[in-house]
C-alpha cells in the first residue's frame, strides 16, 4: 500500500499579504495544504495577496481559522513542528512523518506566541543563522522548511526533471 503524503503549512496571524501569497504559490506548486490562522493582519481579498500568488490560487488546498484554539480542534494530528528562532534544535534534525506533517509558523514581527512554543518545546525547530540575524523572511523559510520536508520524503507527486531538451 502507498502511502499518501500530505504536508500542511500553518500561518498563524499572518501579517504581510506578500508574504503568504509568496507561501501559497510554494504550497501550490509542492501540493501542500495552506492553513490561514486568524486574526489575519489584511483582506483575503487584498490585492498584494492576489498579486504575490499570481495564478496560483486554484491550485492551492487554503484552509481558513478564526484562531489557533479553532485549528487545533480540528487539526489534531500528533505531528506538528513549530518553526522558531528559540528552539535548539536545527529542522534537518528532524524526520519528519511521511503520512501527515504540519509545518507551523507564527507572524512576522513576532513569531509564534510563547505559550504555544512552551506547550510544544520538543516540536519546536529553527533554521540556522548567525548571531546577528534576528529572522529570515516567513516565505523564505516555509520555502527551506516545505523542501527539506519534501526532500526527505523522495518529492512525492513533483516532477523532478524537465524536459530532456532546452
Amino acid at each position: 500500500m502507498k502511502v499518501i503524503c500530505v504536508l500542511h503549512v500553518v500561518l498563524v496571524e499572518p501579517e504581510i499579504p506578500q508574504n503568504t501569497g509568496n507561501i501559497a504559490r510554494t504550497c501550490a506548486a509542492t501540493g501542500a495544504v495552506l492553513h490561514l490562522v486568524g486574526p489575519l493582519g489584511f483582506s483575503i481579498d487584498d490585492k498584494h495577496l492576489k498579486r504575490a500568488g499570481l495564478d496560483y490560487w486554484s491550485l492551492v488546498d487554503v484552509r481558513y481559522y478564526e484562531s489557533y484554539d479553532e485549528f487545533e480542534a480540528k487539526n489534531q494530528s500528533e505531528s506538528k513542528f513549530f518553526l522558531t528562532t528559540k528552539a535548539k534544535r536545527c529542522y534537518t534534525d528532524v524526520n519528519f512523518p511521511e503520512s501527515e506533517c504540519y509545518l507551523v509558523f507564527g507572524k512576522e514581527t513576532a513569531g509564534l506566541p510563547m505559550p504555544l512554543l512552551q506547550a510544544h518545546w520538543e516540536s519546536c525547530i529553527r533554521i540556522p543563522m548567525v548571531d546577528d540575524a534576528r529572522s529570515l523572511n516567513l516565505s523564505n523559510s516555509v520555502a527551506i522548511v516545505v523542501y527539506e520536508a519534501l526532500r526527505q520524503w523522495g518529492f512525492p507527486g513533483l516532477k523532478i526533471q524537465g524536459p530532456s531538451k532546452a
